[in-house]
């Protein structure tokens, strides 16, 4: 059975960064079950076409159908030797079916406190113009450029609040079911990209 890799952390994480990190090292193609269910729909298969009904009508798409969408995606070439899945499972009954079609290899958990969270996400600032992303504390704007930006709905601390509640009431037991399973590895990641991407290395130089 193909050995593959689980990346989890809260919104505002830096899982993307990690993720591009750990499928360079390992070779696994990163796979997000949003990018899949898409494609699905936008290539009108069997499974796109029963994804898209429960899509278009607000409700949240059946495990089946993820999981069936999983196997199609460990039979592609580029994923022989497994794949990397970002935001996957979410919940202990995704990670019981995942099981069964590809071997968890390791569960890597990026650790960030609520309110670094809230900070990183709250003083995001996007150019309407260009779709750019400025942060009102890290990474400022140009002054020229600065009466434009605007706050995305989503990045109010309301809605992120709301995330991380959400996050943490799915990922508490999921993390405890993985950790039970001698598979998790947590990583502190509220450090730099580079010191979060060394610790990363470090705790995977093991996974093929």
């Amino acid at each position: 059975m193909k050995e593959s890799i689980v990346l989890f952390g809260p919104p505002g994480a830096g899982k993307g960064t990690q993720a591009d990190l750990i499928s360079e090292l390992t070779g696994k193609p990163q796979v997000s079950t949003g990018d899949m269910l898409r494609n699905a729909v936008s290539k009108k298969s069997q499974l796109g076409i029963e994804a898209k009904k429960y899509m278009e009508a607000g409700l949240l798409v059946p495990d089946k159908i993820i999981i069936d969408l999983i196997k199609n995606r460990l039979d592609d070439e580029d994923s022989i030797t497994g794949v990397l899945f970002d935001g996957f499972p979410r919940t202990i009954h995704q990670a019981e079916e995942l099981e069964k079609i590809t071997q968890v290899k390791v569960v890597i958990s990026l650790v960030v406190p609520d309110e670094e969270i809230i900070e990183r996400i709250v003083g995001r600032r996007m150019d309407p113009e260009t779709g750019d992303i400025f942060h009102i504390t890290f990474n400022p704007p140009p002054e020229e450029i600065s009466h434009r930006l605007i706050q995305r709905k989503d990045d109010t601390k309301e809605t992120v609040i709301q995330r991380l509640a959400s996050y943490h009431e799915q990922t508490k037991p999921l993390g405890e079911w993985y950790e039970k399973l001698g598979k998790l590895i947590s990583i502190e990641g509220n450090g730099t990209i580079e010191e979060v991407g060394k610790n990363i290395t470090e705790a995977i130089s093991h996974i093929g």
